[in-house]
């Protein structure tokens, strides 16, 4: 299972990096080992800070919004080596970067990884079943294909960061109830790149990427439902500077049926049953999504609320050859007005049942116990 980053953190999932500097701030002065010996809050401790380095990384932040554990393949927390050599996540929660000068960070660099996207798309149950190919039209960033995601305007090339000689950030001694901090915070000027364009591309600006609309093909298969998302790799936004491309994910919005209510595989409708056909028994003809018009039978002697199935007549079972069924609930209809014709033939009709007869049943009938049970489920449930 996952580790709940944010439960440890005490926030929510739509928590900003204040609020989650804010969290951080307040569990390291209760947890911090020179502030509480307690091995159980150390523990505790290297917990906050390894969340508080997931979180505040959006790369694996987004891992972990998508529901797995981007430090479960391996190394690192919020600690290093032995002992707390993590020391510096508290310097960088309290003042915004790193205490420990003899290594700094290194320059993130102007290629980064593209965010992924999302789109809806309408199906129809039949669209569902059958599966299809939808033509979305998608908006955004794709490669510059003026400079091909360099950003640099014709054969200028990046130079190094004045303000922070290439290191991608800037230092700077500030004073707290620890004493006397260095800090470093990324370079305002490069951003944290350790580079500058001087003669920056004049479409994209120097991103390496521009907004654009485009056409693609989602394949969608067989057996999908509302809610479920079909990943498009690298059909996504276009990382800074010309990065590689992130994922689209589109999201099925399945639309109501006239006919069928779907219930995972399975298909449900209603069909109203005359009284005499349940009686003697019938057949109908179900216009079925995939099959077409097959026909059910009702059996003689059908009651009011029995179902009839058709077996694999339902949805597609998505990555499968299986099928659901198709399960008719039959609402049987008695007449309200007859005319003195019929009422005659229904009266022949009752007399020659002589041993039918209207009645109240007790709780423990056998014809009864399903309704009781029904009934006691029903009210249990309040």
């Amino acid at each position: 299972m996952a580790r709940d980053y944010y439960g440890i953190l005490g926030v929510g999932r739509s928590a900003t990096d204040q609020e989650l500097k804010r969290a951080y701030r307040k569990l390291a002065r209760e947890l911090h080992p020179d502030v509480n010996p307690d091995p159980q809050a150390q523990e505790r401790f290297r917990e906050v800070s390894t969340a508080y380095e997931v979180l505040t990384d959006p790369e694996k932040r987004r891992i972990v919004d998508l529901g797995g554990d981007p430090m479960e393949s391996g190394g690192g927390g919020g600690f290093s080596g032995a002992g707390f050599g993590g020391l510096g996540d508290v310097f960088e929660a309290f003042f915004g970067g790193m205490g420990n000068a003899a290594n700094p960070r290194k320059p993130r660099g102007r290629v980064q990884a593209g965010a992924d996207s999302l789109l809806r798309t309408r199906l129809s149950l039949a669209e569902c079943a059958v599966g299809v190919t939808k033509h979305l039209t998608v908006d955004t960033a794709v490669l510059c294909d003026l400079c091909q995601g360099a950003g640099t305007n014709g054969d200028s090339k990046p130079v190094r960061c004045d303000t922070c000689g290439g290191a991608g950030e800037v230092q700077s001694v500030q004073r707290s109830f620890l004493g006397q901090v260095m800090t470093s915070r990324p370079c305002p000027t490069c951003r944290g790149a350790g580079e500058v364009i001087p003669d920056p591309c004049r479409k994209c600006g120097g991103d390496g990427r521009v907004r654009a609309r485009r056409e693609i093909a989602a394949p969608i298969p067989a057996g999908v439902a509302n809610g479920m998302r079909v990943r498009l790799a690298a059909q996504g936004e276009v990382g800074p500077g010309g990065g590689p491309a992130g994922d689209l994910y589109v999201e099925i919005v399945e639309q109501p049926h006239d006919t069928f209510v779907r219930d995972a595989d399975d298909l449900h409708c209603t069909i109203r049953v005359p009284m005499v056909d349940a009686a003697l028994g019938t057949t109908v003809v179900v216009d079925t999504i995939l099959d077409g018009p097959t026909e059910l039978t009702i059996p003689a002697g059908t009651q009011p609320g029995e179902v009839s199935v058709l077996r694999g007549h339902g949805m597609p079972k998505l990555r499968s050859n299986a099928r659901g069924d198709l399960i008719a609930h039959l609402d049987i209809v008695v007449p309200t007005k007859l005319d003195s014709k019929q009422t005659g033939m229904l009266r022949q009709y009752k007399a020659t049942r002589n041993g039918e007869r209207t009645e109240v049943l007790t709780a423990s009938s056998e014809h009864n116990s399903g309704l009781f049970a029904r009934l006691r489920a029903s009210f249990s449930g309040r």
